[in-house]
């Protein structure tokens, strides 16, 4: 009696051989049947069976090294006798021959080995195939590279619109994964269990919501800026520009280069306070003639509040207005001009302290130890450089809890 398309696919499931340091393990298997040829569901790839059929292997993994969403893929051909005939195997979009050296692929029984490379999950027919610039860009991929594609939405079902991803879903995506970068073994060992084989329509259904669970644990899981506060004379608007009738500021010429620093903070997904001293009225006519107020999840305004800074209250409204407390203090960045309000109040709940000394108007010299910054920027197009070296060091933090 013939098998049925669960059975073949059982059969003849392709023995996965795993890099010793291989952080990531497949999730399911999700099988086609082709016994004519036709169009992968799956894949770019048309079927053409060479025998009497061939058993489409779709093998994801929640992330590679570089990206959340990994689809691989294995194809086995199967003869009328039930014999495996010829095997191939994705590698890096392509779609190659598994030849040990004796003109097939290794099996173990029915089932053909592959070999897994580390962290792209690329197929090997076997370890020694992969020669040393091979190696060199895989070490280079598993290492400095690690995260650089944040999540994968150049895919059918990303373009179909069954998952999405924010600048910050990038953003927390990347420090995971730069946070696991390793160095592959180059030494292989057995998948010990088969994953999950289920037909290729359930999984399709199911790696969308893989991919929502996962980007919603990121938040909790991963250690990154919930929030950068952001003062504004001398630090987004030019005081010397600034046109006044009393305490209200009319207008006034942004620093130079602060606009495409507050495109560049959010364009990585980082949620902007303003934490400003002055009347509202201020800050209303001067951030919206440059449109940027729109760019701020919140507004802390000393005029609202009732207290300047140095005040911590400016500080607990600017954490409560995203949802924070004070616990969450040692993730969240304030930059400023001022060493005796924006530095000092900062330091004094343990907010890290951004001195943006661009303009001489104020003292870049502490007057004591609540007013040294922890660091120190020059133009505002250095605070997302120095963000993004400074963001994935807070898993070392004592308060991170890792």
């Amino acid at each position: 009696m013939p098998l049925s398309d669960a059975e073949l696919a059982a059969r003849h499931a392709p023995q996965l051989m795993l890099d010793r340091q291989e952080p990531y393990r497949p999730l399911a298997f999700g099988y086609s049947v082709f016994r004519a040829a036709g169009q992968s569901p799956s894949s770019a790839f048309f079927i053409e069976p060479g025998a009497a059929t061939v058993i489409e292997y779709a093998i994801y993994y929640d992330w590679d090294i570089g990206h959340l969403y990994d689809l691989e893929h294995v194809w086995v051909h199967v003869g009328e006798d039930g014999a495996v005939t010829k095997v191939e195997a994705s590698a890096h979009g392509g779609r190659n021959l598994m030849d040990a050296g004796g003109g097939g692929a290794e099996m173990l029984g029915p089932r053909p080995v592959v070999y897994v490379e580390a962290g792209k999950h690329a197929h090997w027919a076997a370890p020694e195939q992969m020669d040393r610039m091979a190696r060199w860009m895989l070490k280079m991929a598993c290492g400095p590279l690690a995260g650089i594609d944040g999540v994968l939405v150049s895919t059918p079902l990303g373009e179909a619109g069954a998952y999405t991803a924010s600048p910050r879903d990038h953003r927390l995506a990347r420090l995971k994964m730069q946070a696991e970068a390793f160095e592959p073994a180059y030494a292989y060992e057995a998948l010990a269990t088969l994953p999950r084989l289920m037909p290729w329509p359930e999984l399709a259904a199911l790696i969308p919501q893989r991919i929502r669970a996962e980007l919603a644990g990121l938040e909790e899981s991963m250690p990154h800026f919930s929030a950068i506060f952001l003062d504004c004379g001398d630090t987004l608007i030019d005081e010397g520009t600034e046109v006044k009738d009393g305490d209200v500021v009319l207008s006034g010429a942004l620093v130079p280069g602060a606009r495409e620093m507050v495109l560049a903070l959010k364009a990585a997904g980082h949620r902007l306070i303003l934490v400003a001293d002055g009347p509202r009225q201020s800050f209303l006519n001067l951030l919206p003639q440059h449109g940027l107020w729109e760019h701020f999840d919140a507004h802390i305004i000393s005029g609202d509040v009732g207290a300047e800074k140095p005040d911590a209250r400016m500080f607990d409204a600017a954490l409560a207005a995203v949802g924070l407390t004070r616990a969450d203090a040692w993730r969240t960045v304030m930059v400023g001009n001022n060493l005796s309000r924006d530095i000092s109040g900062a330091n004094a709940l343990g907010v890290a302290s951004i001195f943006m000394a661009w303009s001489g108007r104020r003292s870049h010299v502490p007057a004591n130890a609540g007013e040294v910054p922890d660091y120190r920027i020059a133009t505002p197009m250095e605070l997302p450089g120095l963000l993004a070296q400074l963001e994935p060091l807070l898993r070392y933090h004592p308060l991170s809890g890792a």
